[in-house]
């Protein structure tokens, strides 16, 4: 089953939870330090809450589309690439608590879309959202830098 994922700014998890719990009468899939997850049934939708007090409650980090495989989000990016969209592959990335298949792609305003699809659950140090090449952000709001063929790094979420 496909599902359209959003991910969000938060302010205080806590509190995040607490309102999105009731919203959609279901508990969170996966509670870390600065992070959870939500798995929802109905309607079909995997909403992430990410910590961060540099940033506008409740503003955008990014958008996506989790799929059950990794041909799946192969071929989405050969896809994407046909039409003449820039993409950035990653593989075997460890990213919000989980080891990951993606590629990604903005959107005409620049909000940053991936398809992805979790291949594990992993830890992260000292709640680190995700693993960071040298120089690079650990958060989730940075994307690799696009490209028109695949590459596989692990530098983005």
């Amino acid at each position: 089953m496909s599902r359209v994922q959003l991910a969000l700014n938060v302010a205080n998890l806590d509190e995040a939870i607490d309102f999105y719990s009731k919203l959609f009468a279901t508990e969170p899939a996966k509670v870390r330090p600065g992070y959870a997850n939500f798995a929802v049934v109905d309607p079909p939708l995997k909403l992430v809450l990410i910590e961060d007090a540099n940033q506008t409650p409740g503003t955008l980090n990014h958008l996506g589309v989790e799929v059950p495989t990794t041909d799946e989000v192969s071929a989405a990016q050969t896809r994407l690439a046909g039409e003449g969209l820039a993409t950035a592959v990653e593989e075997q990335t460890a990213c919000c608590y989980a080891v990951q298949d993606k590629v990604w792609v903005d959107g005409p305003g620049g909000e940053p879309w991936e398809i992805y699809t979790v291949l594990s659950d992993t830890e992260m140090p000292a709640g680190q959202l995700r693993s960071a090449a040298p120089g690079e952000s650990a958060c989730c709001a940075t994307r690799p830098e696009k490209i028109e063929i695949t590459s596989h790094s692990n530098s983005c979420c």
